[in-house]
């Protein structure tokens, strides 16, 4: 039983639409390391800059501070609410959204096909053929 199961994982593991999915998805994967990045480094420092300095990392509305002992140590981490981080997420999802949208609309231009042609009518059945000799003669009959 064992050995039919390993067989049928075997067959559906190796099909192409599997491994075209794997690939997809480690491409994928190392899109969305430089998408976060080209946000994270590259949009959203003059973006903050433009908005007075602000870092969106450092965006967040506190709803309990930290709570220090005497000595200066942590008892208690700070509860908040990271909407900066959200909006770097956002906007990251905004651009990957954009460029599937492009790839898509790209792919789908490329895969356009010419219209194909008109099929050929069938060739007059044996009886069509002969209602045509018919009326011909018919025609020449009357005519003379």
């Amino acid at each position: 039983m064992f050995a039919n199961v390993l067989k049928e994982f075997k067959a559906f593991a190796m099909r192409g639409n599997v491994i075209d999915m794997a690939v997809g998805v480690i491409i994928g994967s190392a899109f969305s390391k430089i998408v976060s990045s080209l946000v994270s480094d590259i949009l959203m420092p003059p973006l903050g800059l433009l908005l007075g300095r602000v870092d969106f990392k450092d965006l967040v509305i506190t709803l309990k501070k930290a709570q220090y002992d005497d000595t200066g140590q942590l008892i208690a981490d700070a509860v908040a609410i990271r909407y900066g981080v959200f909006l770097d997420n956002l906007i990251a999802f905004l651009i990957v959204a954009v460029a599937l949208f492009i790839l898509v609309k790209a792919i789908n231009a490329m895969q356009k096909k010419e219209p194909a042609p008109a099929p050929v009518p069938p060739p007059p059945s044996k009886q069509e053929v002969l209602l045509e000799e018919i009326r011909d003669l018919l025609k020449d009959r009357c005519s003379q």
